[in-house]
């Protein structure tokens, strides 16, 4: 028996419950998500594109779903700070795969800002819903399909035309739950012709000694001449498994910053497709690593140039230390009409010890001339040139070590242009490095909690 026959069988149990708790555009799509499943199997390590990561293992295990909408509790100061110093964010909560909005973000909402469960989007603009809730994401890929069938609720992001929204937009996703359990997680971002967001996304478990699996899609529409910036930090356990797809579609003259952080994990996915489908879109991927004990993360790219004078750069590092293991395979597709294309593309990665593993793959598709592109990957050691000198000058080795590798990071932490996030993300990374686990629940700039997780779901 295949590792996705139980969520199918689950779905078939109890589909009446899952289609009673979503919109109508959610439900419309199961049906392909189902007859992709039964006829796609799930990707194994070692197919093309799965170098260190096995999507048949990562759903093997029998995780609960949370069907009948049971209520975790989030209340934040029990499991995490996650306030950003000199930063304000409009905060919420996902408790397993269930939005908790703040009160605080309730009373300071801006004009055109709209965060809410998709389910309720869908009353409140159903054609926007209808419009993009499973059109950028591909639903031939069967991890996609899963998360499209077994979905409820979701997290809508809607900015208006034109709305410029000052506050980011926080999203702390919480798994929580006492026992093995999946989350799955749909979030759709949609910025209107104009408008301009920046969205946070942090992911933390409570329960280190739980096994938790995290299946999430986000899509993200950028509009005529939108801006949009989606910073992705992961914090988890040991025993937690992420299985993550980012899927975007960029239109005439926009904007978009993508940044990935990788600090704490078990074994990790991401996936991150960009079509850029309208002329001088610009785009910025950029994406870092620090794995140890067991770790595995794979992180997997592709930027589609499908219109002329456009440009994109991508950005990914690692720390890989004792027997991590880590896969790069990025790739860059420049269409026969795409003349004018820009594309950059580098990975750069830092194996701390003999065990470390590192795989990657960068790739290149031209199909018309006049374009400037390249691509390079390095893999080494740290510069003993360098750590010698650092020692003469009387800095201890392992002190040393930590600086060489914060420095390695900067210019990943340069492309974050939110200002604090960017010295919270160093600070992250320094400790990170430093040998500490519990990096953001040592903050103590946090506000208290209880504040934003007053008001209950929406």
């Amino acid at each position: 028996m295949s590792a996705i026959t139980q969520y199918i069988d689950l779905y078939k149990e109890h589909r009446a419950a899952i289609e009673g708790h979503s919109a109508a555009a959610m439900n419309a799509l199961r049906p392909a998500a189902l007859d992709v499943l039964l006829s796609t199997p799930l990707p194994r390590r070692g197919d093309e594109g799965y170098a260190r990561f096995s999507l048949e293992d990562a759903f093997a295990p029998d995780y609960g779903v949370n069907i009948n909408r049971m209520a975790f509790p989030a209340e934040a100061s029990q499991s995490y700070r996650c306030d950003i110093p000199q930063v304000s964010t409009l905060m919420a909560a996902v408790s397993g795969d269930m939005l908790v909005r703040s009160a605080y973000m309730d009373r300071n909402m801006p004009q055109g800002l709209t965060v809410t469960t998709i389910a309720e989007a869908a009353r409140l603009m159903p054609e926007t819903v209808e419009r993009h809730y499973g059109m950028i994401a591909p639903l031939g890929r069967p991890e996609v399909a899963l998360n499209t069938l077994l979905a409820q609720e979701g997290v809508m992001i809607h900015v208006a035309r034109g709305a410029e929204i000052a506050k980011p937009v926080q999203i702390v996703n919480l798994l929580n739950s006492a026992m093995p359990m999946m989350a799955v997680r749909r979030v759709l971002i949609v910025a209107e012709e104009g408008a301009s967001v920046q969205v946070l996304s942090c992911d933390h478990t409570s329960n280190n000694d739980t096994d938790y699996l995290a299946s999430q899609v986000i899509e993200i529409y950028c509009g005529a001449g939108a801006r949009v910036a989606y910073y992705d930090l992961e914090e988890s356990s040991e025993r937690t498994t992420r299985v993550s797809g980012l899927f975007v579609r960029q239109e005439q003259g926009s904007e978009l910053t993508v940044n990935g952080s990788t600090l704490m994990g078990g074994t990790t996915r991401n996936d991150y497709e960009i079509d850029l489908a309208g002329e001088r879109c610009s785009t910025s991927l950029a994406g870092m690593v620090i794995a140890s004990g067991k770790q595995v993360t794979d992180n997997a790219s592709l930027i589609n140039h499908g219109c002329p004078h456009c440009h994109s750069d991508q950005l990914f590092k690692y720390v890989i230390d004792d027997e991590a293991k880590c896969a790069f395979e990025g790739a860059i597709k420049v269409d026969y009409n795409a003349k004018f294309t820009e594309a950059y593309q580098s990975n750069r990665n830092l194996l701390a010890s003999k065990g470390a593993r590192m795989h990657t793959s960068p790739q290149l598709e031209i199909y018309c001339d006049e374009v400037k592109c390249s691509h390079g990957a390095t893999t080494g050691q740290l510069d003993e040139s360098a750590l010698f000198y650092m020692r003469s000058r009387g800095i201890p080795e392992d002190e040393a070590r930590t600086m060489l590798m914060q420095a390695f990071m900067m210019d990943v932490l340069d492309t974050v242009k939110m200002d604090g996030l960017r010295d919270r993300l160093r600070h992250l990374v320094e400790r990170r490095l430093s040998g500490h686990k519990a990096v953001c629940a040592d903050c103590d700039a946090a506000t208290d909690p209880l504040e934003r997780t007053e008001g209950g779901r929406p």
